[in-house]
């Protein structure tokens, strides 16, 4: 059966089983902290947008939306559709389509039935294992939803950012309909990454153009998820570089349609530079992170 190893464990997220669930256990703290319960999702929550830096820096905004979507249901699969960072060979999304995932807190077991499903159902997604080598925006998401749906199964998705992306949410979606399949869905991006790190600073270098990149940039593709428009997303985040996986997100939000989601919540919007500002002080540079979740009707 194959297995693959986790890529990034003791770089964006903690390596040892200890240090890993006390850090799942931390920022899930964090993420409650920070909500009140007139800011939770209205309805029944079906997916979410991730980020997926270090935890150190984006892990309890993703901790936050994974414990949403797991609270008042019993997930069997969390379908996670990832950003394309290296590797592109094409439209098609990228799957892992059997074997489990290894992280510091055990292995999680690939949906096999879900995965065989959507590659013979549609030719916009592929079975590519060896393309999740070196591709961390899944891995750092597994170990919250292990942590919290322990006996949950995975199907992880690489997305390509192409106009016809949001095409592969509705395959998975309609597939895990059909087979009965109880899902999770989340998309993992990263918003701009502004700076001189990145060679990308439109309105200047310091704090005016990190402002900017927040309070515009960011939120210039953070509207189109809160209104759920998949068909759009992949087309903003090409002209104004505001979101690496912008494939990922149009994927998820078609599939949470799909599986009749109508409305959007922000649950949160920070950057690197202000989440690390007491750690590092003020910094040139900043990405940004965004948590949304996506509900149906209760």
């Amino acid at each position: 059966m194959p297995v693959r190893v986790p890529m990034v464990a003791g770089q964006f997220y903690p390596g040892s089983p200890e240090a890993c669930r006390a850090g799942v256990a931390g920022y899930l703290s964090q993420a409650g902290a920070s909500v009140s319960e007139e800011d939770a999702p209205v309805g029944q929550p079906v997916g979410g947008i991730v980020p997926h830096a270090g935890w150190v820096f984006s892990g309890a905004v993703a901790a936050g939306v994974i414990q949403a979507v797991t609270a008042d249901q019993a997930v069997e699969t969390f379908v996670i559709f990832g950003a394309v960072h290296r590797l592109f060979s094409g439209p098609a999304g990228l799957t892992y389509g059997s074997g489990s995932w290894q992280t510091p807190l055990g292995d999680i077991l690939i949906d096999e039935e879900l995965a065989a499903g959507v590659i013979r159902a549609s030719s916009a997604i592929v079975d590519n294992p060896r393309a999740h080598d070196a591709e961390h925006s899944i891995e750092v998401q597994v170990p919250f939803v292990q942590y919290l749906a322990p006996s949950a199964r995975l199907l992880p998705v690489m997305v390509p950012p192409t106009r016809s992306a949001h095409q592969v949410g509705h395959v998975v979606a309609e597939q895990a309909q059909a087979i009965g399949r109880k899902v999770a869905i989340l998309g993992s991006t990263d918003l701009t990454h502004y700076g001189p790190r990145y060679q990308f600073t439109p309105m200047g270098a310091g704090p005016k153009g990190l402002k900017w990149a927040k309070e515009v940039n960011d939120r210039r593709v953070l509207e189109l998820m809160i209104n759920l428009r998949d068909d759009e997303v992949v087309a903003e985040a090409e002209e104004h570089h505001n979101a690496c996986g912008s494939g990922a997100v149009a994927a998820a939000i078609r599939a949470c349609r799909t599986c009749g989601a109508q409305k959007a919540h922000l649950f949160r919007h920070t950057t690197s530079s202000e989440v690390a500002r007491d750690r590092y002080g003020d910094m040139d540079d900043a990405v940004g992170y965004a948590g949304v979740v996506f509900s149906r009707p209760a």
